[in-house]
């Protein structure tokens, strides 16, 4: 990678959307190069993929948190990330080192949602949770 690759990926990250031609004017190279420069970039894993960021207020899910959580002994991360893949609130999930195990963000229709939500993952594994409202996020786009 050099620095033009740093710039085009540095833009894709805020407009996924960039053409090839908006790229390469702003990379001072073709639209062909910039293409050949993006195949690559995925063909070796850098760009793992590019999709739509969904708000989820758009959908009424206007309560977003962390949930933090501790799993129970002999619960294995495969067992409950299936656990997670049953629950539409789920927006990621992050396998962590520290106290706790994962960090759950949800997006919900309102409280007593959040708290359905938090109910149902003590049910199936979890032994402790601490939940975390997000007030604002600041998108960066960064690596």
């Amino acid at each position: 990678m050099d620095r033009i690759d740093d710039i085009i990926l540095s833009r894709l990250a805020h407009d996924g959307r960039a053409s090839f031609r908006e790229l390469a004017e702003e990379v001072r190279l073709s639209p062909n190069a910039v293409a050949e420069r993006f195949r690559r970039l995925r063909k070796n894993g850098t760009i793992r993929s590019i999709r739509a960021q969904l708000d989820p207020a758009a959908f009424g899910r206007t309560v977003e948190a962390i949930i933090e959580v501790k799993l129970e002994p002999g619960t294995a991360a495969p067992q409950f990330e299936a656990v997670l893949r049953g629950l539409p609130q789920v927006v990621s999930a992050m396998l962590l080192t520290g106290s706790f195990d994962w960090a759950v963000r949800v997006a919900c229709i309102d409280r007593d949602e959040l708290v359905l939500v938090t109910e149902t993952l003590r049910q199936r594994g979890v032994r402790e949770t601490n939940t975390r409202l997000l007030l604002r996020e600041v998108q960066l786009g960064g690596v």
